[in-house]
């Protein structure tokens, strides 16, 4: 297995065009499992850790540009935490410190599992994709983007460059349910938020369908709103909890996630 560490975002974008089944790796937090266990062995691997175009955050006209190399550590800082709450608690809620410090949003959007623990705080804030290859950029709407388990809606010969978001600085919050309190997959999670300015609910759950979902619902409808949630999860049974456990969850956790956020 040979590395390619390119120096520029022109120069990863170059190397990705030429090796499409390169496999990009950050913070590896998902990569080296798969290298690890032996489910993956890619012929290259695509280092983007010396891309500083992919790093930190920006702000655009009110959007928040939130570079593919944002750690979760960064996401829970500063003025990402005060613009994006939600996600910032969910990325407490990630694995470690050492895993904080290193998993990057851009991670867990190409990995595109349903239990990524980023994806339901973006989509309830109705977050955009940016990606590009040498051919031009793009941009994709987060709903659009992922498009099945660990699937997402990537060219072979493009890269993750960001995720925008217009901060909606409504009343929000995120839950997660688990075997434990810590260093945990998500049996279910969920993102939520009371738009009153918009007068609209929108929850987002993981690990309870196939892609990280979006529900949205009238302000006024917030007593039926935690079975409309349930009603749109397609969720299995799996070593980690059963479809009913997760639908009953659900409907929990977005009692009580609407409790705190109209209080």
């Amino acid at each position: 297995m040979d590395v390619l560490t390119p120096r520029s975002l022109d120069e990863a974008l170059r190397l990705k065009a030429e090796h499409p089944g390169a496999v990009s790796i950050q913070g590896g937090t998902d990569v080296m499992i798969a290298l690890n266990f032996d489910q993956a062995r890619p012929e290259l691997l695509l280092n983007l850790n010396e891309v500083v175009e992919l790093r930190g955050w920006s702000r655009e006209n009110g959007t928040l540009r939130l570079g593919a190399g944002l750690t979760y550590a960064d996401a829970m800082a500063d003025v990402v935490a005060d613009e994006l709450p939600a996600l910032a608690e969910a990325s407490r809620t990630v694995g470690s410190p050492q895993i904080r410090n290193r998993g990057t949003i851009g991670g867990n959007l190409g990995t595109a599992s349903p239990a990524g623990d980023a994806l339901p705080p973006l989509l309830v804030e109705r977050a955009v994709v940016e990606v590009a290859s040498t051919r031009g950029a793009r941009r994709v709407p987060l709903q659009e983007f992922l498009v099945g388990v660990k699937r997402n809606a990537l060219d072979d010969d493009e890269l993750i460059l960001s995720v925008l978001v217009e901060p909606s600085r409504q009343s929000q919050t995120f839950m997660k349910v688990g075997p434990r309190n810590a260093m945990v997959i998500a049996v279910c999670s969920l993102a939520v938020v009371v738009d009153r300015e918009r007068g609209e609910l929108r929850a987002a759950f993981g690990s309870a369908a196939p892609v990280a979902r979006l529900v949205t619902a009238a302000i006024d409808e917030a007593e039926s709103f935690p079975e409309q949630v349930a009603g749109a999860a397609s969720p299995i049974d799996d070593v980690r909890g059963t479809a009913a456990y997760r639908r009953h969850a659900l409907r929990v956790l977005t009692a009580r996630a609407l409790e705190r956020c109209l209080a």
